[in-house]
């Protein structure tokens, strides 16, 4: 697959990048797409939640009043659940929702991923000159460009650049991530991905080296 590659305005530079059908062109696997997502997300998750529980409240475990006759909930405690105020039942306790996934199968969703979004033409190659400034507008206006101002775009760098970091941190829905860093919930949750040139090499190099 043969993309064109852009300038930042958008504009096409007349030269043309080849995607590496091993990492683009697989046959998509969507199970592993979402058990990729699933454990990005879960792994995201703090799993602090936790509710007042009967053995954490003080009080007498005396029976409040006889068991039959009063109309009432025969409650045996005053740290009854049944109260107002009172303990919550089976509720949340602090865990870890952390899973394994195999790196095969992380791969194969990451594939599967780049997959889709190159076939919805999705992707754009960047030449990757004048993405050295960091004013917000440069960003602005590239993002603009591609028809993604205010839409989520993620930019993806062969290496860190502070600049580009500085640039596009405020605004809204635009994501920089260097080659090694891309995962799939990134690329699925994108509306176009803005892939540099020299980033293509790292990222096909990362992902048909872990698929063999």
């Amino acid at each position: 697959m043969e993309l064109e590659i852009h300038g930042v305005d958008g504009k096409s530079t007349g030269k043309k990048a080849k995607l590496n059908d091993a990492v683009f062109g697989v046959e998509p696997n969507d199970h592993a797409i979402w058990l990729d997502v699933k454990q990005h997300l879960a792994n995201r998750r703090q799993g602090t939640a936790q509710t007042l529980e009967r053995s954490m409240i003080s009080g007498s475990t005396k029976k409040l009043f006889r068991q039959k006759g009063t109309g009432g909930a025969r409650r045996g405690s005053i740290k009854s659940p049944l109260l107002k105020g009172g303990p919550r039942v089976f509720g949340p306790e602090p865990r870890d929702y952390h899973f394994k996934l195999n790196k095969k199968v992380k791969d194969l969703a990451r594939r599967s991923a780049l997959t889709h979004k190159a076939k919805d033409g999705a992707i754009s190659v960047l030449d990757g000159k004048g993405l050295d400034s960091a004013k917000t507008k440069t960003y602005a206006g590239m993002l603009k460009a591609f028809g993604v101002d205010g839409r989520k775009a993620l930019v993806v760098l062969a290496a860190k650049n502070d600049n580009i970091l500085l640039g596009t941190r405020n605004l809204q829905g635009a994501r920089v991530v260097t080659a090694s860093e891309v995962n799939t919930y990134d690329i699925m949750n994108a509306n176009r991905l803005l892939i540099t040139v020299d980033a293509l090499a790292p990222l096909e190099a990362t992902l048909t080296k872990q698929s063999q």
